[in-house]
């Protein structure tokens, strides 16, 4: 029997080896902890294929709306007129380049000859002030009508017409303000000196 009980010895056959059993194993314990931690707390916690925590992209989320796509413009300003180019490109090719709801086709002459044919006023004034599913300046109030003039020039002059480009009148505004400017003052004779 006491070959079996030989056996069955632990490692630890002292209090001494007990107590340092223990606080080894606490050690490693703790130890391993911190270093779980430590893992965890310096990787990036972003999603697979997310660069959602950017700075960048923190920065886009958060910037005001305005900024993206709007110009600023000074109201009290002369305005600049733009090109028929422009103009057809910003408003018009919606619907003429696509042909959305019986608008001519921008460049097709089949679709441009009856409008051409009812003359440059009367296309004009159609494109000023709407006609069937068109609304007035194309939808865009903003639009001065020498633009509207220009972009119906543009367009129609691809779909086989020779209408002339607008001339820009001369500004009222300017014109009113050198009328109503005051005349230089007349200057005044200088009093005498007075005698000592």
């Amino acid at each position: 029997m006491s070959d079996a009980h030989n056996e069955h010895e632990s490692l630890i056959r002292t209090p001494k080896q007990l107590v340092g059993a223990v606080v080894g194993f606490f050690a490693v314990t703790i130890i391993g902890i911190i270093l779980l931690v430590q893992y965890v707390t310096t990787t990036k916690l972003t999603g697979a294929g997310s660069n959602s925590q950017a700075p960048e992209e923190v920065a886009a989320r958060i910037a005001p709306v305005a900024n993206e796509g709007y110009t600023l413009k000074d109201a009290s300003g002369p305005k600049v007129l733009q090109s028929g180019e422009a103009v057809y490109t910003a408003t018009c090719a919606a619907c003429h380049g696509a042909g959305v709801a019986g608008a001519p086709k921008f460049g097709d002459s089949g679709a441009w000859s009856a409008r051409i044919a009812q003359g440059y006023d009367t296309v004009l004034k159609h494109a000023l002030e709407g006609l069937r599913a068109m609304p007035a300046k194309g939808g865009n109030p903003d639009l001065d009508d020498v633009e509207v003039a220009r972009a119906v020039v543009y367009m129609a002059n691809h779909g086989g017409a020779k209408f002339k480009e607008p001339e820009v009148p001369a500004a009222p505004a300017a014109a009113a303000a050198a009328a109503s400017a005051p005349a230089a003052p007349a200057t005044e004779p200088a009093a005498p000196a007075p005698a000592k």
